[in-house]
């Protein structure tokens, strides 16, 4: 199986030796951050090269402190949360707005599904600002309610369903979804388990 294995930053991708990914036919795509970085890295990448399975890694905030800080989720449903117009107080999405909507929600085949069946399902929001307010916190809670958010996870979910290619995402969770607080995150541990956890996965496949 051809996999490419997808991630914003280094840090996300880890330190997995070149000659490991030759081994198990794994390319590795670092994007930069953000869903524009995401979407042309990866439409340029899957233009160029064929792949079997899409597996985009990395760390997520959660808005639901019952997922524990470091546990490995999957992102199962995913929503460009900004995507829409302001009506007043309202918001409006594209399908309200009477357009196309771009909410995603990922299908594997039943033998790559089994694969991830350990993970929790989530359901995420892509946005080009990380959350930081309590008002808005509330807002897009109280409208989407969402369990995390990334910076890339829809953009890579829709360039994969775009080029007809299965697509798996994968997210540490890093902090908690709150007013900005460092003291709280654990950046390390959650990429510790990120990267054993990707390393046990894809020896698996």
């Amino acid at each position: 199986m051809k996999i490419l294995l997808v991630s914003a930053t280094e840090n996300e991708m880890g330190s997995l030796e070149t000659a490991w990914f030759r081994k198990n036919q794994v390319d590795r795509l670092i994007t930069g951050v953000g869903m524009v970085a995401t979407t042309y890295s990866l439409t340029r990448e899957l233009q160029q090269k064929s792949y079997d399975l899409a597996v985009n890694i990395g760390l997520a905030g959660s808005f639901d402190r019952n997922i524990p800080i470091g546990e490995v989720v999957r992102v199962t449903e995913d929503i460009f949360s900004e995507l829409g117009a302001e009506d007043g107080e309202e918001f409006l999405t594209l399908k309200e707005m009477g357009l196309d909507s771009t909410d995603i929600l990922i299908n594997l085949d039943e033998g790559q599904n089994n694969l991830f069946n350990s993970f929790r399902k989530v359901r995420g929001i892509t946005v080009n600002t990380v959350h930081g307010n309590t008002n808005s916190i509330r807002k897009v809670h109280d409208r989407l309610h969402p369990q995390v958010e990334t910076m890339e996870g829809a953009a890579f979910f829709y360039v994969c369903g775009k080029e007809g290619i299965p697509s798996v995402q994968l997210r540490a969770i890093s902090n908690y979804v709150e007013k900005r607080n460092k003291d709280a995150w654990d950046i390390p541990l959650a990429l510790g388990k990120l990267n054993s956890i990707v390393a046990d996965l894809l020896e698996k496949i």
